[in-house]
């Protein structure tokens, strides 16, 4: 490994464990001895069908009709095969479980006090929300969406649209015109649910001009209902909106007393239109599955997480990015979420984990880049707040750093389950995350997950541990899309997962499997991957050396490989933290532990200053755009930028210029 195992947290003795009982009653049930966790993944993923069978009946999920087979085994992955075949069920009705006292979501927002909504609010809410989605025609299969906030109706018009088997897919106020018509136009959606503005940095940003332009290249539209969210209903006009309504009025199509129903579907009966980040051309519309979506998540949540009822998640996300489905599943175990729409930063940097302390949260997620910007702005949570609660913070979006790793357990709290996470919105899932029976090794992620055979292949398509490889996994497994939206011949498809190992999935993402431990490092994406001089190597090995404390100079930075005609070099850009310059004395000590701590081959052939780096809306630093750039294509599909300008700093700069 390019780091050492150093152990920074372990399972606690004698404590409640889904995943260890889980593990007995399998041995009891086949007859086995499977003594840990790596036991049991082994068997996972060998007997891929019985495990996902067992784990059906575990996990107490609700259907309507029984499968006649769990899976053809015969199949190999890029076949696709058919989940729990014939089986009947609905995912609204597997996350409206709850008791009707119980808090189902606590919301938050800047410039707003905590709200509640009990289970049985949340059941009447949606019951309304379906009955009027009827109303106005919507049918089984229908594509209803959201351009909203991570707001309570954003979760309730999509329990609503999965209660009748429609198909949801939601973006978030803060992509562009241009991003959410990539992506809805090639869906035609029939209805959407939006706002008339949001609230972020301290400051109210008008959305019904954004809102107005997106229904004007959507004509399947047949209605467009609005929450007056930041204003009164009597102060926005929406009259220009082609079927516009407020939210109040489209309820009043409601029947009245309705109550709440659940059209049962088929396993694979699509639930969400996913996509994919769109940096490099148009984004794929990947269709994920109803039962594959809650049997995956159910796994995640009650095995890896240990959840149960008491549970609070706070994910800091949008509804743009694929963690705000998978927070939303929480639901399915009795859980509580919170649901927070604004700035992390705003009005101070503890916002929070003011809400873990008032509320209880048990568990925070939030992207990799937050912690690294938590730690830059010197924020010590462990010496002003309690985090009683808190018992595990999961981090994903990108590589978590050896660094983010320390800063955590000094500054945040010592006796908390940092989980870092993998796995995409292709999968809607993860394949190696958090795991409640393993210690936590500092920089990597705990383990493979249950069920998902996963490996790091080398070029020749062979599994190598403590090496860097492609992660890939070799069997099927139920959260798959189902397919790709306008893909009939499954040609894209096929393309974006199965063109470099034949019958085994590919998933873009360089890593490094421990033998010693089990745990994955993550190397950041394979397509960004480095090739100078034949050794291969992935841009976070590059990051955990230049974030390191003793480069504090350093805010942020991009690691890319450039093509040149005596073939490829590393390109460095390195944003400076305010105040500083990039002088010859950094350059060389940057170039200096980079030899000692990798090798020489790894040392960039360029280091330069730049002024911005561009990131995707849920937190992804986007090196395979920049990377394209270098190499003379012109970048046009900007929607899913975050700072989409940032892109412009990377044209002509003269000391790349090839000769």
């Amino acid at each position: 490994m390019t780091h050492d195992a150093y152990e920074m947290w372990k399972p606690p003795t004698n404590s409640p464990n889904n995943m260890n009982n889980f593990r007995l009653h399998v041995n009891k049930k086949f007859k086995l001895s499977l003594g840990n966790y790596h036991e049991l993944w082994k068997w996972s993923v060998e007997e891929y069908d019985k495990f996902w069978e067992e784990f059906w009946f575990f996990s107490k999920l609700k259907y309507s009709k029984i499968y006649s087979m769990v899976v053809d085994k015969s199949k190999n992955i890029s076949e696709i095969p058919q989940w729990f075949c014939n089986s009947l069920l609905n995912y609204a009705e597997n996350l409206l479980q709850g008791k009707d006292d119980d808090i189902a979501l606590y919301i938050a927002a800047e410039q707003r006090k905590i709200s509640q909504i009990t289970f049985g609010e949340l059941k009447r809410k949606v019951a309304k929300i379906a009955s009027a989605l009827k109303a106005c025609g919507v049918t089984s299969g229908d594509r209803v969406v959201g351009y909203i906030p991570n707001c309570a109706l954003a979760v309730e018009a999509l329990l609503a649209t999965a209660s009748i088997g429609a198909i949801w897919s939601s973006t978030s106020p803060e992509f562009g015109v241009t991003g959410v018509l990539d992506r809805f136009q090639q869906i035609q959606p029939k209805v959407i649910f939006s706002v008339d503005s949001v609230v972020y940095n301290g400051r109210t940003h008008d959305h019904i001009a954004k809102l107005t332009n997106v229904v004007n290249g959507l004509p399947e539209l047949e209605k467009v209902i609005i929450l007056p969210y930041t204003k009164e209903e009597k102060e926005i006009d929406i009259s220009h909106i082609p079927n516009s309504v407020f939210i109040k009025d489209f309820l009043s199509s409601a029947t009245s007393n309705c109550s709440l129903e659940f059209t049962p579907v088929s396993f694979d009966h699509p639930l969400y239109i996913m996509y994919s980040s769109g940096t490099t051309g148009p984004p794929k519309c990947m269709v994920h599955s109803v039962g594959g979506t809650l049997i995956q998540h159910l796994k995640e949540h009650i095995l890896h997480g240990n959840m149960n009822s008491k549970d609070i998640m706070l994910y800091y996300t949008t509804t743009g990015w694929m963690m705000f489905n998978w927070l939303i599943s929480v639901l399915a175990v009795g859980g509580s979420i919170v649901l927070y729409d604004g700035s992390p930063f705003v009005p101070s940097t503890s916002v929070l984990w003011d809400l873990i302390d008032q509320i209880g949260v048990t568990i925070l997620g939030t992207g990799a880049r937050w912690i690294e910007a938590l730690e830059e702005k010197s924020v010590y949570p462990v010496q002003t707040h309690q985090l009683t609660s808190l018992h595990t913070i999961l981090s994903t979006g990108s590589p978590l750093k050896p660094t983010s790793f320390d800063y955590v357990y000094k500054s945040i709290k010592s006796d908390v389950l940092l989980g870092s996470i993998t796995g995409g919105t292709d999968i809607i899932s993860c394949f190696a995350g958090q795991n409640t029976t393993l210690p936590v090794y500092r920089g990597e992620i705990q383990s493979r997950n249950l069920g998902m055979a996963v490996q790091s292949f080398n070029d020749e398509g062979v599994a190598v541990f403590d090496t860097a490889g492609e992660l890939v996994c070799t069997k099927p497994f139920p959260s798959m899309p189902t397919s790709f939206w306008n893909d009939k011949d499954s040609s894209k498809y096929q393309k974006s997962f199965f063109q470099k190992f034949p019958g085994v999935w590919s998933h873009g993402d360089y890593c490094e499997i421990s033998s010693k431990t089990g745990g994955v490092l993550m190397l950041g994406r394979s397509d960004g991957t480095l090739n100078p001089s034949g050794v291969r190597f992935g841009s976070a090995e590059i990051y955990n050396i230049v974030s390191a404390t003793n480069f504090s100079e350093i805010s942020d930075s991009l690691c890319v490989g450039q093509q040149t005609k005596h073939g490829e070099r590393v390109v460095l850009f390195l944003k400076m933290v305010d105040g500083y310059n990039l002088n010859d004395d950094l350059v060389k000590r940057i170039r200096s532990s980079i030899r000692q701590q990798l090798s020489a081959r790894h040392v960039p052939g360029v280091i330069l200053k730049i002024n911005d780096i561009p990131y995707t809306a849920s937190g992804k630093k986007v090196e395979v755009a920049v990377k394209r750039i270098l190499n003379g294509e012109d970048i046009q599909q900007r929607g899913a930028f975050i700072n989409p300008e940032s892109l412009d700093l990377y044209y002509n700069i003269p000391e790349l210029k090839q000769t």
